[in-house]
């Protein structure tokens, strides 16, 4: 595996010199953009968008085409693996995902199994086929979710303000938890080991609701598993490194902690300041992120201004961080906005 013609993301990930701070957006491939909207309206719905290896491929591609971005991610959803577990994912209208079966006694968790990776071929097919289509311009990023975020969607039955469902689990049913904490885990390698020999170069765990828990439950039933994951995750293929990115939202509390599992790099939310996150990790793990994405609602001269405070933030030295937002970019984003900032990013690099 030859590294591709742009490689700055790969090198910040390693800490490696940069010829200036990559940049790429979480959920760049999405809603804010028309083109996206018309490929999603040509596939029907959004399960049959994910599961089609050649329209995945065409709105991966869509930003990276618009944009002048240093990391394309694979198009596709955290709720995948729970998918092939059997659990009956759907979407409602306006409602977000909804599992059919969701995990709510002894006899399902007892049942549960990580899925044959037969189930996950069309993600499989789709890394391939981006790959081959981005040609080596830049790196192609793989994903999972983290399996305390798939749990809760697989005990809750979808999305939760109070997750009263899988924290009631874990206070008064701990091994209950456990038990599909477990079993996910091991689909999440398995799952992130196949993207990496399919062709991913980097791999990220997307976190969402470990923020959601106190600090000790937070080790226990969050950390703890994606540490294990990332011991387990391939670290090279064909000669290359394959780095390692970690994003819990609302984790700020706990870097360090996550700075100890094992991973490359941590992606921030915009609670927390840069300078003072490279201080506390100091140079064990890049950084990655993170402007509030709700600055992008707002003119173009505060975005770059703003843009600029992050960039400022981390201080000298353009090793070790990726440029991105806080969390994911919303729907409702201008996409001449988003040109705004990449720029704003850009012309940094001559400062």
């Amino acid at each position: 595996m030859t590294r591709p013609r742009n490689d700055n993301f790969l090198r910040a990930l390693l800490k490696e010199p940069t010829d200036h701070t990559p940049l790429w957006l979480m959920r760049q491939a999405g809603r804010y953009l028309p083109e996206y909207c018309a490929t999603r309206r040509q596939a029907g719905d959004f399960l049959a968008l994910c599961k089609s290896p050649g329209l995945a491929c065409e709105v991966t591609l869509q930003p990276v085409e618009r944009y002048d971005l240093d990391a394309a991610i694979l198009f596709s959803d955290i709720l995948t693996v729970p998918d092939a577990m059997g659990l009956g994912l759907y979407f409602e209208t306006g409602e977000g995902p909804r599992f059919a079966r969701p995990l709510r006694d002894e006899a399902a968790i007892a049942a549960l199994a990580s899925p044959p990776l037969e189930k996950l071929d069309y993600v499989f097919q789709a890394v391939t086929t981006i790959r081959k289509a981005l040609n080596n311009r830049i790196p192609l990023i793989g994903f999972s979710g983290s399996p305390f975020t798939l749990a809760c969607y697989m005990i809750e039955g979808g999305g939760s303000r109070d997750f009263r469902h899988i924290k009631t689990m874990l206070y008064a049913r701990p091994e209950l938890l456990h038990r599909v904490l477990t079993v996910t885990a091991e689909a999440v390698i398995a799952y992130l080991n196949t993207q990496i020999e399919a062709g991913a170069q980097t791999v990220m765990m997307f976190d969402t609701w470990g923020g959601a828990l106190s600090q000790a439950a937070y080790l226990e039933f969050s950390l703890a598993y994606m540490r294990q994951i990332v011991a387990r995750l391939h670290k090279t293929r064909d000669g290359e490194r394959i780095p390692a990115i970690l994003f819990t939202k609302g984790g700020g509390l706990w870097l360090e902690a996550i700075a100890d599992s094992g991973c490359d790099a941590i992606g921030l939310d915009w609670t927390v300041n840069l300078g003072d996150a490279r201080r506390r990790v100091g140079d064990k793990v890049a950084l990655q992120g993170n402007l509030d994405p709700n600055v992008l609602f707002a003119p173009p001269e505060v975005i770059a201004r703003e843009a600029r405070k992050v960039l400022d933030a981390f201080g000298t030295g353009n090793s070790g961080h990726v440029f991105n937002l806080g969390h994911g970019i919303s729907q409702f984003t201008p996409p001449e906005h988003v040109h705004a900032l990449v720029e704003a990013v850009h012309d940094y690099r001559n400062h």
